[in-house]
């Protein structure tokens, strides 16, 4: 029939395969058809199953999508793989009555089926995609982000390793004359107040104190070593000049680039006009009152370096970001109002088609295996401790210690100087120099008690456009020392500054119709009574700022850390009458001065470890984390830190846990991985559980409900 023949040529000229060819839900590739009796091999089920289907998978339409909708609706249903009433090219009219039977019987299941399924939400993987496909698409199209203070981690899902880049951007000044600005590197508030030096020196103390009580694996007393003894060697040395070119060079800025990201930056001449940003700083964005530490400048910062990152190292034009999905990790302790800026960023800025946000801690479980541990991720500039138990974090064990290995980088520069630093030249405010300050403390420090007396060593410097220089000094304690600091945080000078966060509850979003606030105001006078009560009798205990909280206090986060309701008088008045609202009032303050008297304290690791374990809700669950905890982050990367952390968690633990956990076990490599990148790797296995296709959030819900998808969609409470 000419009809039917031009019909079929129509439709194959646009694309679209015959109605017979393709299925609607199928849930297996369909077996190659055996060839027709004219000879010819029929067409596969899944045509094109790299190509079209992975088209269709990204949201793409077919090549003759268009033609079909210009030439009506019945091809646009066959255009949509949607079979019409006719089956494998049988007429409605041609089939039989038993037949029509079968096909009604058929939409009633499939009816009452999707009422079932109804609910429940679409697998991100279209059927018309064999299964065998579904999980390498998923993966492939996938990018995972670690965004961290100091370094970004970035790859795909399917990536053996993530890109590692320094999380810093260089932007060009606007204007000739422009103040040079930078963010500081190793330098941070606090150091240079008079009492500084002070603390400093007593923190010296109790490590030179530690130090001596620990015995050597051979039974002896560790002999200590004065600096005085390395200092009189160490200042006679003078640099031997190795090569007059460094090999190093600074960055090229003769084309004027708008900004540079990552190394670029860093290696960008101080005398070109450039100032230099770290967006995030402690593991939360960078906001400050300098040039751009604004929220806005910051986002535009962390939007140019990633979509910088995703370009370079990735190879995926920003254009095709519309086809790939993100899965981004946030600190444990994290701030409502970033985290839903970035979310805005990534979908709506950086065009991703869909995110899941995840929490740090959690990501290290599923990447290092354990389905419940305590997690230590010792940062550059942060270090959070929080118990994780089947992929859940308990928010009451979650605290923020506000150091890390910048700070230890930072206390063995100050130990060498005591000991004579033959580079005399150091500047903490020069680029080189922290990153040739990090190198030694990678190099040198260590954890080790049986490592004692003076040693020599050697280091180069290559800075650009310099000669190369080799120096030769010795060290005695310094090594140890430094890393010990972490466990005598007074030994870092940091004075009048926050150094331990707790996990806050949200300050309220206007956008969020269930937050904190809205819960406050519509709850009834009586529960808000019982509640101030309970407030005021909990405040009135006594608090242990040790770390040494037993008892009934392993709700203290809950009651007391809960971020502050700051209520004004008149909405107050409104809440609560009379002595009611002047009762609560009270409570909030007693609240208040708890909170900030704990977190203007400074907590050393162990004691921040049993801290955390100790508010776990129950002795089974302590016994769990007692029983693993898990160390990551580059942070404590030292020789021998393993057992030295053993041996300080057994020693401060509570002895009626000593007597009955067989084992504190404390993995810092687990499976041999490099522990700054378990966190990003478990954000990879995220990617492809099942238990993640209900946690996508996608552009247009976030464009149509905005935050409320977070409360919604998060794997966390919200």
């Amino acid at each position: 029939m000419p009809g039917v023949a031009l019909e079929r040529k129509n439709k194959e000229a646009s694309g679209i395969p015959p109605p017979g060819q393709i299925t609607a839900t199928p849930t297996h590739p369909r077996p190659t058809p055996a060839p027709s009796s004219s000879g010819q091999r029929r067409p596969s089920a899944f045509p094109e199953a790299s190509g079209a289907a992975v088209r269709r998978h990204l949201g793409c339409r077919a090549p003759g999508w268009e033609a079909a909708r210009a030439r009506g609706p019945s091809r646009l249903r066959r255009a949509r793989c949607v079979p019409e009433a006719g089956g494998r090219g049988l007429s409605a009219a041609a089939m039989t009555q038993a037949e029509k039977g079968d096909a009604e019987n058929g939409k009633e299941k499939g009816g009452e089926k999707e009422k079932e399924q109804r609910g429940v939400k679409r697998p991100i993987v279209p059927a018309l995609v064999p299964e065998s496909l579904q999980e390498q698409i998923q993966s492939n199209f996938i990018v995972v982000i670690h965004p961290g203070s100091t370094t970004l981690r970035i790859g795909r899902a399917t990536d053996t390793l993530p890109a590692s880049i320094p999380h810093v951007i260089a932007r060009r000044h606007k204007q000739q004359g422009q103040p040079l600005y930078k963010d500081n590197w190793l330098l941070r508030e606090g150091l240079n107040k008079p009492e500084s030096n002070e603390q400093r020196q007593n923190g010296l103390k109790m490590v030179d104190q530690a130090i001596w009580s620990k015995k050597m694996s051979n039974g002896t007393r560790r002999i200590p070593v004065s600096p005085e003894q390395a200092r009189s060697y160490n200042k006679q040395m003078r640099p031997a000049i190795l090569d007059h070119c460094s090999g190093n060079k600074w960055t090229n800025t003769s084309h004027h680039p708008e900004f540079l990201v990552g190394e670029e930056a860093l290696y960008v001449n101080p005398l070109d006009c450039y100032n230099i940003h770290w967006p995030i700083r402690r593991g939360q964005l960078n906001i400050h009152p300098g040039p751009g530490g604004s929220l806005t400048a910051v986002l535009a910062d962390i939007e140019v370096i990633w979509s910088h990152a995703i370009q370079k190292y990735l190879e995926i034009p920003l254009k095709d970001l519309k086809y790939y999905r993100c899965i981004l990790l946030i600190p444990d302790i994290y701030n409502k109002q970033h985290v839903k800026e970035l979310v805005n960023m990534i979908l709506m800025k950086m065009g991703f088609s869909g995110i899941v946000v995840h929490q740090e801690s959690v990501c290290a479980t599923f990447g290092s295996g354990l389905s419940s541990t305590c997690i230590v991720d010792v940062g550059d500039q942060k270090t959070s401790v929080c118990c994780v138990e089947d992929g859940v974090s308990h928010r009451n064990t979650r605290l923020c210690l506000a150091y890390g290995g910048s700070d230890v980088s930072r206390c063995f520069y100050w130990l060498m100087q005591r000991a004579g630093f033959p580079y005399r030249e150091c500047q903490l405010t020069n680029k080189m120099d922290c990153l040739l300050l990090q190198h030694l403390k990678e190099t040198f420090c260590h954890l080790d008690q049986d490592i004692s007396g003076l040693q020599d060593h050697e280091f180069q410097i290559r800075h650009p456009d310099s000669p190369a220089l080799l120096y030769q000094f010795r060290l005695g304690d310094e090594k140890l020392q430094a890393p010990m600091a972490l466990f005598y945080p007074a030994t870092f000078g940091i004075v009048g500054q926050k150094m331990t966060t707790l996990q806050h509850r949200s300050q309220g979003d206007p956008e969020d119709p269930h937050d904190e606030h809205y819960l406050l105001a519509t709850q009834s006078k009586q529960e808000q009574s019982a509640k101030a009560t309970a407030d005021r009798k909990s405040a009135s205990k006594p608090i242990g700022f040790e770390g040494d909280l037993r008892g009934q206090s392993s709700d203290l986060p809950e009651r007391l850390h809960a971020q502050e309701v700051d209520l004004g008088s008149s909405q107050g008045d409104c809440l609560m009458a009379g002595n009611e609202s002047e009762e609560a009032l009270t409570a909030l303050m007693s609240r208040k001065t708890a909170i900030s008297l704990f977190e203007g304290k400074a907590l050393g690791l162990d004691k921040a470890i049993l801290h955390s374990i100790d508010c776990c809700s129950s002795d089974d669950t302590k016994k769990k984390m007692y029983s693993s905890i898990l160390v990551v982050g580059g942070g404590l990367m030292f020789h021998k830190a393993q057992e030295f952390l053993q041996h300080r968690i057994l020693n401060k633990m509570p002895p009626s846990f000593r007597r009955i956990i067989e084992n504190v076990d404390v993995i810092t490599r687990p499976k041999d991985m490099d522990p700054r990148l378990i966190a990003w790797k478990g954000g990879a296995v995220l990617a492809c559980l099942d238990t993640t296709q209900e946690l996508w959030i996608y552009q247009r819900e976030w464009q149509r409900f905005g935050v409320r998808m977070l409360r919604e969609r998060a794997a966390f409470v919200w």
